[in-house]
């Protein structure tokens, strides 16, 4: 096998601009967040550079640096966890507020946090989806503009391609074959593949099914959906009718569960990473659309964790529907990483719906959400439940079934 070489400056400034022409899709005289690890800093120099030739008012570079991170873990006092800072608080509420593009590049280690204790973790998640409880609002509700993209690095490139010495490379390979970067003329490409999405979820919207039942081996789960639900895929626009892309990569069409009608059990069919540990082969059982029991091979204690962050993140927030005959699937790469990973899978998510899967949710108020089924919580939890061997039928209002996907591909 030859050595694959790394990105030129001229891939990165190619990424850069797509980042921020379709993910956030920056306006003349808006301003923009960038969320970053230092090991990113030479792409977000390039986005920095795009974002003002795209008529940025002013970019906002919020550096975090993952072994220092990890340093506060297990230096720090305990009670220190259980705080988040005010002025932090009010810097993300004032950026929202004032109509910040938010962009994050993630390029986490999945295995940072191996040997934290549990509670450090959970308690620093806790203070923070507590303080960011109104920011996180603005952003689910569409108020801002927001994307995720990756980059490499070398701890989460070792993961996905462990032993190889051009692994940040060949990581960096598979980023941009899952970005459609490999085309000709990306953004035209993903122009088409928008499209796509939004036409198949236009269609799963048109169906108006009341129920979802999923059937795969470890997996017999009926998902209950709100009368008012909405399929969303691909981009869409935000409060002010500007679009942009809020996953890149994305193969996803997605809505939002009855929070109180998931009844049966559901297995993972990929490893999940959260906060730097994996939660690996878990089974979920649920009543009443409450997980009732949870049980899982490896990361037993972070998966108790997350479902006990609050009351809501033992209820469906996100229902996501991607083929298995998908880019990223197709590739054979597990990624131990979310975005992708998802991407490559039918997938649930624990925790607060999205606002914008509901008819006029955007503007209802948390109470009014309640009553429409949507869930409430401090987080939302993405963790991967498809395979060749899914079977998902839809149920409309009067007990008639039509297949959606047979063995994970669409056949609706």
């Amino acid at each position: 096998m030859s050595k694959i070489s790394m990105p030129t400056e001229a891939d990165f400034a190619r990424y850069a601009e797509l980042a921020v022409k379709k993910g956030v899709n920056i306006q003349p005289g808006q301003q923009l967040e960038v969320r970053a690890d230092i090991s990113q800093a030479p792409l977000v120099r390039h986005v920095v550079k795009a974002a003002y030739a795209a008529g940025a008012k002013q970019v906002f570079v919020n550096w975090s640096d993952e072994e220092t991170g990890k340093i506060r873990y297990f230096n720090a006092p305990a009670d220190s966890f259980k705080e988040f800072p005010d002025w932090l608080k009010a810097r993300f509420e004032q950026l929202a507020e004032e109509k910040t593009a938010f962009l994050s590049i993630v390029s986490d280690d999945p295995d940072a946090l191996n040997g934290v204790e549990s509670s450090r973790i959970s308690d620093a998640n806790r203070a923070a989806g507590q303080a960011l409880a109104k920011w996180r609002q603005y952003v689910m509700s569409d108020n801002v503009s927001w994307s995720i993209v990756a980059g490499a690095s070398e701890a989460w490139a070792q993961k996905v391609f462990p032993g190889r010495d051009d692994a940040v490379a060949a990581l960096w390979q598979a980023i941009f074959a899952a970005t459609r970067m490999d085309q000709e003329d990306v953004v035209a490409a993903w122009d088409t593949h928008d499209q796509s999405l939004r036409s198949r979820a236009k269609l799963l919207t048109e169906k108006k099914y009341a129920k979802l039942h999923y059937k795969a081996p470890g997996t017999e789960l009926t998902i209950g959906l709100p009368k008012k639900h909405v399929f969303l895929g691909g981009g869409g626009p935000n409060v002010d009718g500007i679009d942009f892309i809020a996953n890149m990569p994305t193969e996803e069409v997605f809505t939002l569960a009855d929070k109180d009608s998931v009844e049966g059990h559901v297995s993972s069919t990929k490893p999940l990473s959260y906060s730097g540990n994996l939660i690996d082969e878990f089974t979920l059982w649920f009543e009443g659309g409450k997980v009732v029991k949870a049980e899982a091979k490896k990361g037993q204690a972070a998966l108790d964790e997350l479902l006990n962050m609050d009351e809501g993140a033992r209820r469906i927030g996100e229902v996501a529907l991607v083929p298995d005959d998908s880019p990223i699937s197709n590739s054979g790469l597990l990624f131990y990483n979310t975005l992708f990973d998802e991407n490559a899978s039918c997938h649930l998510a624990l925790g607060r719906a999205y606002s914008t899967c509901l008819e006029g949710g955007p503007s209802m108020s948390q109470e009014e959400l309640a009553a429409n089924g949507a869930n409430d919580s401090m987080t939302h939890v993405d963790f991967m439940i498809g395979s060749a061997e899914m079977n998902i039928d839809g149920e409309r209002e009067d007990g008639t079934r039509e297949a959606i996907m047979r063995d994970g591909n669409w056949v609706i």
